[in-house]
């Protein structure tokens, strides 16, 4: 578990944006319960999140097509929202950071770590550009 002050900027980053946090389990259910789209940024304190990942995530948000939600858990702080965002991530593997959309509560489109590591901050926004593109 990470000291809240540590990931405090990170997390600003998202929700000064505009990201809901989800801190529980029943938060992350819900806002998946709902119809429509859901992008889900699995936050962490490593670096490619950083430089890659949460700038990635807003400026995919620049875009004409967009989720109807955008909302964010934080690894190794929120570990009951980020187990359950990982149990509707199956059968991919725990990933942090990653990214995924949701359509009306069923996964259409995941951006693993692996996607993100070594790759810039706009390869990975036009990445989730092209699924909001298809799914939103």
């Amino acid at each position: 578990m990470y000291p809240e002050e540590l990931v405090q900027p990170m997390r600003a980053d998202l929700a000064n944006f505009g990201f809901e946090e989800l801190h529980t389990s029943e938060a992350v259910n819900a806002v998946l319960a709902k119809s429509g789209t859901t992008l889900v940024v699995v936050n962490s304190v490593c670096g490619c999140a950083a430089a890659n990942a949460r700038p990635a995530a807003k400026m995919s948000l620049d875009n004409a097509k967009k989720p109807s939600n955008a909302v964010t858990v934080f690894a190794g702080v929120d570990k009951e929202a980020v187990n359950t965002a990982r149990e509707h991530m199956v059968p991919f593997p725990p990933s942090s950071p990653c990214m995924a959309l949701f359509k009306d509560g069923e996964l259409v489109h995941i951006l693993e770590r692996h996607h993100i590591e070594g790759r810039s901050a706009d390869m990975i926004a036009e990445n989730l550009k092209d699924a909001f593109n298809e799914y939103c």
